[in-house]
C-alpha cells in the first residue's frame, strides 16, 4: 500500500504536536517542584541568536497548520504569537491539532504534483506538493520541535527520547 500526502502529513503532524503538548506538561511539572519562574522556561533559548521555546512552539504550529491548509487547499488560519505561558502554549497547540484534524483528507491526497508557492521574506518559493510537504514543511517542523525539545532538556527538564518519539 503506498504511503499517502495524507498519511504523511496529518497524523505526522498531530502525533508530534501532541508530543510537544506533553513534553511541556513535564516542563510544567519541572516549574511547580523546583517553583521557577515559568518565564525562565519559555523564554529561554540554546543560543542568543536562537528562538526561544515560546518561539518555537508557535513556529512548529505555523508550520504544521499552514502545510496541512495549503497542501488541503484551504486558507492557513492566523495565529496571533502572544503566547507567554506553558498554558498558552498548549492551547495554542490543542488549536493547531484540531484545525489540522479539521481538513479533509481527499485535497491532501491528490496535493502530490499540485505547485503550492511560499513567499519568504521578498522570495516567493514554488514547490509540488510532495517536494513542498518533504522537502520543506517536514524538516522545518522537526526541527522546532526537536529545538523545543533540547531547550527544555538543557534547561533541566527530565525528558528522555520516549518523551519526543511517543506512543508507536
Amino acid at each position: 500500500m503506498p504511503l499517502t500526502m495524507y498519511a504523511a502529513s496529518t497524523p505526522r503532524f498531530v502525533h508530534m504536536l501532541n508530543n510537544l503538548s506533553a513534553l511541556l506538561d513535564k516542563a510544567q511539572g519541572h516549574i511547580d517542584v523546583r517553583k521557577l519562574d515559568p518565564a525562565a522556561l519559555t523564554t529561554a533559548r540554546l543560543f542568543p541568536d536562537m528562538f526561544h521555546l515560546a518561539r518555537q512552539v508557535q513556529v512548529a504550529c505555523d508550520i504544521a497548520k499552514g502545510a496541512v491548509a495549503r497542501l488541503g487547499g484551504v486558507e492557513v488560519p492566523k495565529h496571533e504569537d502572544t503566547e507567554q505561558t506553558i498554558e498558552e502554549l498548549k492551547v495554542r497547540i490543542a488549536k493547531t491539532v484540531a484545525f489540522i484534524e479539521s481538513v479533509p483528507q481527499s485535497p491532501i491526497d491528490s496535493s502530490a504534483d499540485r505547485d503550492i508557492t511560499l513567499k519568504l521574506g521578498k522570495q516567493d518559493y514554488t514547490f509540488k506538493g510532495m517536494d513542498y510537504l518533504l522537502k520543506f514543511a517536514q524538516p522545518n517542523f522537526y526541527f522546532h520541535v526537536t529545538t523545543a525539545y533540547n531547550i527544555l532538556r538543557h534547561n533541566g527538564v527530565e525528558l528522555v527520547k520516549k518523551d519526543y518519539v511517543g506512543k508507536f
